[in-house]
């Protein structure tokens, strides 16, 4: 991941997520064509997020499962 697309998709993960807990997949999978649509339109490109994250799906999934879980 680039920089500029590490630091964005921790914070839109840290912005989303909360508001997010208890979603279902069909929502995860919403999430993550929002993610690639905000990154847009700030001309970071999916290559820049998914780079080092692999599955952005999966990232987006786990982060909602485990703060779900957390509390």
């Amino acid at each position: 991941m680039s920089t500029r697309g590490t630091n964005f998709f921790h914070q839109w993960l840290a912005n989303t997520v909360p508001e997010a807990a208890g979603t279902d997949v069909i929502s995860v999978a919403e999430l993550t064509q929002k993610l690639f649509a905000d990154a847009k339109a700030l001309g970071i490109s999916s290559t820049e997020i998914e780079e080092d994250t692999g599955s952005v799906y999966e990232a987006i999934f786990d982060a909602v499962v485990h703060h779900d879980a957390g509390g």
